[in-house]
């Protein structure tokens, strides 16, 4: 087995500004053991679990733990998801007991391995094999073909959004030890090529104002129109709307039609989650997030004002928005308000569909937000969506369309 190191060993602190000390799980919680990073690929939230962040048994409740990184997953099982465990870091010191990771697999029911998409293991040791074969006959095969072995970071890039990850900077020294390790010397640099200038067409990965600026002034982006105007004709009834992930390869190949300037017609795809996932994709991949930059740390605030004023703090600010941002803001969220109201058959409530969007509308410049982050983000769509009407009615501006 390979030298799980048995130094002295404590984990560098993790500052998370958001995080308050009455977090039910404070204790486990600043450790930043478990972190969300973003979206993957196919538009599935990404939760991180770093072995390195975690401190000697001894200071740390292991059974706390799973029952954090259980009321973590809780907020998104009933979503596709992906995990990434870094496993280097785990040493004698802070290695859970082989009974607890039984547990730990027993408690994780088939709610929660339902809609895990892909686990990716990042630098395996033999202590993972022998675990492996320990665990074989509790893993069932469907199971067992969504574990993805990665021995360098950078592996991770063709599944996933590298920069959103938040790795920490221990795991990140360590892949650069083995690459050096490997040959003796580190990979060749490849070159990346400048950035191409957008096309006239282009719709993904460029500002609302070069969209509005090629398409004679519209004010809803044509893949917004057309994406909305598809779901609310065929999908408003649809269990798990916006829930689901797509094919990646599909995905890039609706991208690259738009981007062309070429129409492009769902019906082709047989499948009611393309659109929703183009929706999705076209919101995270904006420059600056729908309600801006400028928005975050008044989002964050939403939590501290009182309940009964929170309708009215989030009117106030949304009404700081730029015009253009604003009109499609009340298009969006208008169309998100009639998918909450079929939640009877779509089971997508506001507050689902603020698990799916809030990170999808709104993003800190620097870095990605950190899990207590979330609670005022998806609160602060969860209001947008449920109080639309009251929320937007005092604010029309000229030319703007509703779905």
């Amino acid at each position: 087995m390979q030298s799980e190191q048995e130094e002295t060993f404590v984990p560098p602190p993790l500052e998370d500004p958001e995080l308050n000390i009455n977090h039910p799980y404070y204790d486990v919680a600043r450790h930043g053991i478990i972190q969300l990073a973003g979206d993957d690929n196919s538009g599935r939230k990404v939760i991180t679990f770093s072995c390195c962040r975690m401190p000697p048994s001894h200071q740390l409740n292991h059974t706390r733990l799973l029952e954090y990184l259980k009321y973590t997953l809780d907020q998104y099982v009933e979503n596709d998801y992906t995990v990434v465990y870094f496993h280097y870091g785990l040493k004698s010191l802070n290695k859970p007991s082989l009974k607890w990771l039984q547990t730990a697999y027993k408690e994780f029911d088939r709610k929660y391995k339902k809609n895990l998409k892909a686990l990716y293991v990042v630098h395996p040791t033999n202590f993972i094999k022998i675990l492996w074969n320990i665990f074989k006959p509790l893993i069932s095969h469907k199971f067992g073909k969504k574990i993805t072995y990665l021995n360098y970071l950078s592996d991770l890039r063709e599944h996933l959004k590298y920069d959103q990850l938040n790795i920490p900077q221990e795991v990140i020294r360590h892949d650069e030890n083995l690459q050096r390790k490997q040959k003796g010397k580190l990979p060749p640099v490849v070159k990346v090529p400048p950035p191409r200038p957008p096309l006239p067409t282009q719709q993904f990965g460029v500002s609302l104002q070069y969209i509005k600026d090629k398409n004679k002034g519209e004010l809803i982006p044509p893949v917004m129109k057309e994406t909305v105007s598809y779901l609310k004709r065929k999908g408003l009834q649809v269990e798990g709307l916006f829930r689901r992930s797509a094919s990646i390869q599909t995905i890039k190949d609706v991208q690259k039609l738009y981007n062309q300037g070429k129409s492009v017609n769902f019906d082709d795809y047989h499948d009611i989650h393309i659109p929703a996932v183009i929706l999705k994709t076209f919101l995270r991949e904006l420059p600056q997030p729908l309600l801006t930059f400028d928005c975050y740390d008044h989002i964050l605030g939403i939590t501290s004002v009182e309940s009964s004023l929170r309708v009215t703090r989030c009117k106030q600010i949304i009404q700081g928005l730029p015009e253009h941002n604003y009109i499609v803001l009340k298009y969006l969220i208008c169309f998100l308000h009639m998918v909450s109201q079929e939640s009877i058959y779509n089971r997508m409530t506001a507050s689902s569909l603020a698990c799916v969007f809030g990170l999808n509308l709104i993003w800190p410049s620097k870095g990605t937000a950190s899990l207590s982050a979330l609670v005022p983000l998806n609160l602060f769509t969860e209001l947008l969506i449920d109080f639309y009407t009251n929320i937007f009615n005092s604010r029309t501006v000229p030319g703007e369309i509703l779905p």
